[in-house]
Parts: structure tokens; C-alpha cells; sequence
């Protein structure tokens, strides 16, 4: 095992109060993969900084290796002194760095570097961060959130780039999916400590209740060992119980270890508000279409959204997919075609930019309206703290002002109000930003079982996945031209459909071309109607040639095989990647050619 380049190790931090870090570690050797995972709250951003040095722990060792470089990902970038993206991303790169690096990066980003930093939105900063910290491919990559408002190409994009990059990565993310496919092992931080898998994420949640169902168990043993000694304390033989010092310490400390237990953090208990049914038939949409001076946002679409139907809209930044909801709940009105919204819609929305929040107003005056101290839920008054609790919210926040909430607990906010009020249309823009995962399953809990109608924007595709009943996208992905097309099912149902509609048009235009190739073909025989020599000698060796082929395919596949090859040695195992997929399409255009020449032998053989 390869020693740490960085190691925290028992760290303790407290902002006054319950500590938020006791005892907390982590470890990062070269080519580890971790994602940090645990509620809003439990200090997983603030580890990351004390990993970065950018936040002093209380107690606790740290070591560094020396010679290892770190680039942390700021969630609020500074752009001070610089005139340009392109200068701001190069600064963060060392003696003997690519300066190309930061070029490609930042075209892969979707931005072109010439950009003023004073007026970038906060999806672009957050690009411009991710090329700046990327570029060096440091020692250790410190990743918190890094697909907060990039697209999915974008993500998908990243991901690629995380799985062969040289850093070790430690990393935060509430994408499902994302962690699935970079991380290799886990670090769950939970009421101040930290405990590690090393495994990926996609064995957590699995591993997590056992770790919970084990600790109650013990817990309940706890329980029935001192319900024994207290009878023992009760009934015993008095003399022996006096001089027994040495039991009744040990009761002490079991009684001392029951009451200071704390469980886990319990778990959002919500639902929506009950409100009157909405006609059957809620959005027609005929023949809609939208432009911004020359460019086409939607050309002519159509859509029937029913009661109980949950559609997701999905595409690049900038295809139009606000616009596009905009349009259909009657925010904005068409260039040309029609929108005909249903009887007795009762909507509720949550935006993305989360610009109703005032950041000076208190939690309570938010949830309330700032009509006093209670609220209606399901047609029944309830006092905001008590309301404020199943949103794991303490009852002493209520008049704490919500610029003092972190991005997770602002998101939890804005849900417990829209989920407060009567609502038979939920339009959701992003709601998954900065959730965590439990919160994430409520809400996806919440969504799937909601008997009335939702509409949401989304690039978490595991979200899209266990929720809607169809997708919405562009019929270009990477070039949107305001075509779109509703597919049935979920992100990877789109996906599946996509991938089938381009074979059969693969195959339609191979049909259209095959007489001309056997056109061509009968022409290179000659008068005579016979094979040339050329066509005989490759129908003879193109079998030998593909069995070599498929061998040295498999022997790559038999040593791509090890499950440590790409920690152990990434140059290797990209290399054998990028030799597969050539052999592979080599062996591919070699069985095309050998059957076109059989099917050419068999025809002029009668």
C-alpha cells in the first residue's frame, strides 16, 4: 500500500454548541477516488477546507506530503485582478504546467476564455473554477459540488475526465449517478466522525444500513445489560453490592454511554398539501414555437399533458428548457401556436435561482408569509417550529436569518414552503441542487407517488430516472436547434430509444448504398462475372485475419480484467482502452467486408 500524501486524522471542530467535527479522518493515497458523503450539516464541506488549509481545525493531526500540489474547487470563486476567464484559470497553474490545458478545458466548459469575469452567471464562475483547479492535474483534487448547474453533456463530459485523470480525488456531490461512475472507495461523515468503504458509491447505501441496524442492536443490548445490573442493584445481597465498587463504576459508565448515544439524524418527513383535483386534460400545447431574433428556441411542438403525467425536460444550457416550461404553464406566451391550460390548476414552483429568498428575512416569516407564528397545511394550523422539525430544522432557527443557511438547508427551506401550500401542479427548475441524498429520496418519494401533475428541469439522471413518465429533449442533443421530441420513460429510456432511432437510420442509409456497392462490385469482375483476384485472395485471408483480431482483443480483455489496474497503473489501462476500441473497429469493418464478398461470391455462383 502506497503511503498517504494527505492524512487527517481525529479532528475536532466546534462553532459553539454540539461539535460539528469529533474525531473525524481521512486518508488519500495516490489514484484514490473518494467521494464524501453525509447529510447537509455534518461538516463535509468544512472537512474539505481543513483538507485544503483553508480552515484551521481545533485538534487533530494533519500531514501533507511535502512535494504534493492541491487545488480545492471554490464554491464562490474571487476574480479579482483578472480581466479574462482565460487569465483567471491560468493563474492556477505551476512551473512547467500545459498552458494548453486551460484552452481545452475551457472549450469542453463551454466557454471561450476571452469572457469578462465581473458578468458571469453563477453556472459560468463555476466552470471557470472547475478549469482552473483541473488544469494543473494536481497530486489532490478537492471537488465540493462540481456539477452544480452544468448540463449533462457537461457532466458526462467531466466524468470522463475524472476517471482517467493522474489526481487523487476527494469529492462532494448529491449526483446519484455521477459518484457511481468516479468514485472507488467512500468516506460516510455522520454525527461527527467519519467511517471509510473502499468500495464506490454505488455500495453505500447498501453498507450504511447495516452499519445503523448493527449500532441499534448494540444499542439494545446496552439497554438489557444495564436493566440486569440495576436488578442486581435492586436485589442483590447488600454487603456484596457495597463492596462491589468495581460493578457499580461500570454500571456508571454504561448508564453514562445509553444517555449520550445519539442516533442519526432523522429524515425529512414531508408531503404535499392536498388540493382540489385539476381537470383530466392539464397543458395542450399545438404547434409552438419561440425565437429570440434569428435563433430558434422551439420550432413547431406539440404536447398533451395529463393528470398524474410527470414530465422532465432535459438538454444543454442555453437549448431553451425554461423557456420551453415557461411556455407551457403560461408564463410566456408563443411566437405562433397555441397553449391551452386545464380547469382548477392549483401550482406550485420551485425555481433554480431560488429568487424569492430575501436573505435577510427569518425562516418563520418565510414559511408563514410573515402572518404571525402559524401556518395552514392540509387545511390544518400549525405552529412553525413544529412544522420547521420535520424539515430537520430546530426550533431556536426560526428567527435566524436565512443569508446564515448554507446552500443544502436554503433548498430544504424552499421545499418545506412549496410543499406547505395546495398544489395539483408542482413545476420544478433543478430541485435537486445542493439536496442530499436522503432528502433527494423524499423528494423523489414525494414526486412519484404525487397524484396530481409535475413538471421539472433536471440533470441529475438518476432523479430523471425513478420519476418521470417521459423526457422531453432536444431532437439534436449536441446542437439543439429548437427541434424537440418527448420520449417515453426516463433519462436512460430516452437514451435507449435515441441509440435504437440512429441504428435504424444507420441502417436504412446502408440500404440506400448497397446497391451501389454491388453495382460497383459487379463492375470489378469484369465481363466474365467472376471474383478478381484481389476479391478472391481477401475472402480467402480476412477469416485468419479476424481470428487474430478477436485473440488479441481477448488477450487485452483478460488483463483489463483486474479490478485494480486502473488505481494501480491509469496510463496502462487508458492505453489498452484505446487499443480495444481500434481492434475492435478493425474486426468490425473486416466482417462487413468479408460478408459483402461472400454475398457477391454466392450471386455470381447462381
Amino acid at each position: 500500500m502506497a503511503p498517504p500524501i494527505l492524512k487527517l486524522d481525529d479532528i475536532f471542530l466546534s462553532f459553539g454548541g454540539a461539535p460539528l467535527l469529533a474525531g473525524a479522518s481521512l486518508q488519500v493515497e495516490p489514484g484514490d477516488k473518494i467521494c464524501l458523503v453525509g447529510r447537509n450539516g455534518s461538516g463535509k464541506s468544512t472537512l474539505l477546507k481543513i483538507a485544503a488549509d483553508l480552515v484551521e481545525a481545533q485538534s487533530g493531526e494533519i500531514f501533507r506530503h511535502p512535494s504534493s500540489t492541491v487545488r480545492y474547487l471554490e464554491q464562490a470563486p474571487d476574480f479579482a485582478g483578472f480581466s479574462t476567464v482565460q487569465a483567471y484559470a491560468e493563474a492556477g497553474l505551476g512551473p512547467g504546467d500545459d498552458p494548453y490545458r486551460v484552452t481545452y478545458l475551457l472549450s469542453h466548459l463551454g466557454l471561450t476564455g476571452e469572457e469578462d469575469p465581473s458578468t458571469l452567471s453563477g453556472g459560468e464562475s463555476r466552470r471557470a473554477a472547475l478549469a482552473r483547479v483541473l488544469a494543473p492535474e494536481p497530486d489532490i483534487l478537492l471537488l465540493d459540488e462540481p456539477t452544480n448547474h452544468l448540463d449533462l453533456p457537461t457532466i458526462e463530459w467531466l466524468e470522463g475526465e475524472l476517471q482517467k485523470t493522474r489526481s487523487a480525488l476527494v469529492l462532494i456531490s448529491h449526483d446519484r449517478r455521477f459518484l457511481e461512475k468516479v468514485s472507488t472507495a467512500t468516506v460516510w461523515l455522520d454525527r461527527g466522525t467519519s467511517r471509510r468503504l473502499d468500495r464506490g458509491f454505488a455500495h453505500f447505501e447498501a453498507w450504511r444500513d447495516q452499519v445503523l441496524e448493527a449500532e441499534e442492536l448494540e444499542q439494545h443490548k446496552l439497554g438489557k445489560a444495564i436493566e440486569r445490573e440495576e436488578h442486581w442493584l435492586r436485589y442483590g445481597v447488600t454487603a456484596r453490592r457495597k463492596r462491589n465498587m468495581r460493578r457499580l463504576g461500570e454500571l456508571q459508565t454504561m448508564r453514562s454511554q445509553y444517555r449520550g448515544h445519539k442516533g442519526p439524524q432523522g429524515t425529512v418527513q414531508a408531503s404535499v398539501s392536498d388540493a382540489q383535483e385539476s381537470g383530466k386534460l392539464v397543458i395542450e400545447a399545438d404547434k409552438i414555437t419561440k425565437s429570440f431574433g434569428e435563433r430558434a428556441i422551439v420550432t413547431p411542438f406539440s404536447i398533451r399533458v395529463h393528470r398524474g403525467d410527470c414530465i422532465g425536460l432535459v438538454g444543454p444550457n442555453g437549448a431553451g428548457k425554461t423557456t420551453l416550461l415557461k411556455m407551457l404553464t403560461g408564463q410566456l406566451s408563443p411566437d405562433s401556436g397555441t397553449i391551452k391550460l386545464g380547469t382548477n390548476l392549483e401550482i406550485a414552483t420551485l425555481d433554480q435561482k431560488r429568487e424569492d429568498l430575501d436573505p435577510e428575512d427569518t425562516l418563520a416569516n418565510y414559511l408563514t408569509d410573515g402572518r404571525g407564528e402559524n401556518l395552514i397545511v392540509n387545511g390544518e394550523q400549525r405552529h412553525v417550529t413544529g412544522y420547521m422539525k420535520e424539515f430537520l430544522f430546530q426550533p431556536e432557527q426560526a428567527r435566524t436569518p436565512i443569508k446564515s443557511l448554507s446552500g443544502g438547508e436554503r433548498a430544504r427551506l424552499m421545499l418545506a414552503r412549496i410543499l406547505s401550500r395546495p398544489a395539483n401542479l408542482l413545476i420544478l427548475d433543478e430541485p435537486t441542487n445542493d439536496l442530499d441524498i436522503e432528502t433527494l429520496d423524499l423528494l423523489q418519494e414525494i414526486v412519484a407517488g404525487f397524484p396530481g401533475t409535475v413538471i421539472l428541469v433536471s440533470h441529475d439522471r438518476d432523479f430523471l430516472d425513478r420519476t418521470v413518465t417521459s423526457t422531453i429533449a432536444p431532437a439534436v442533443p449536441d446542437a439543439p436547434d429548437g427541434r424537440w421530441i418527448e420520449y417515453a420513460g426516463g433519462y436512460t429510456d430516452m437514451l435507449a430509444q435515441r441509440k435504437g432511432a440512429l441504428e435504424e437510420r444507420k441502417k436504412a442509409e446502408k440500404a440506400a448504398e448497397k446497391p451501389k456497392v454491388q453495382e460497383t462490385a459487379a463492375a470489378a469482375t469484369g465481363a466474365k462475372g467472376k471474383l478478381s483476384f484481389k476479391q478472391k485472395f481477401a475472402l480467402e485471408n480476412l477469416p485468419k485475419e479476424m481470428a487474430k483480431a478477436e485473440a488479441e482483443i481477448a488477450k487485452r480483455e483478460q488483463v483489463m480484467a483486474d479490478p485494480n489496474l486502473f488505481t494501480r497503473d491509469p496510463a496502462a489501462f487508458n492505453r489498452l482502452a484505446a487499443e480495444m476500441e481500434r481492434l475492435r473497429a478493425g474486426l468490425t469493418a473486416m466482417e462487413e467486408e468479408w460478408l459483402e464478398l461472400e454475398m457477391l461470391r454466392e450471386e455470381l455462383e447462381g
